[in-house]
């Protein structure tokens, strides 16, 4: 974890996340907390980690999200020499989605 992130506000701010009960008010809190184009952003490059993980060309990426090739690289590196935030996330998600599919059979 870098060390120059992990201050007091950055806490309280993370604590303020966790405490979120479901998808309404992560809508209201970052509504209010983001601007559109900030959440848009953060979306957009949750997105490109998506399709780089199920390789997608850079191409293919930047035609169907509109990001750019910069931001599609600095997602890769994230991706690829980052903490593995995105990789928990996206295990999770797919444990989620199963419990979700085999719940409805």
């Amino acid at each position: 974890m870098n060390s120059k992130l992990k201050t007091p506000a950055v806490e309280q701010l993370f604590k303020a996340v966790l405490s979120l009960k479901d998808k309404d008010e992560c809508y209201e809190f970052f509504e209010d907390i983001c601007t559109i184009n900030e959440l848009l952003s953060l979306s957009q490059r949750f997105e490109v980690a998506k399709m780089l993980r199920e390789h997608k060309t850079y191409l293919d990426i930047a035609e169907q999200t509109g990001a750019s090739t910069a931001t599609i690289s600095r997602v890769n590196r994230s991706l690829n020499y980052g903490n593995d935030g995105y990789d928990k996330v996206f295990e999770r998600l797919n444990m989620l989605e199963s419990e979700e599919t085999n719940g409805q059979e």
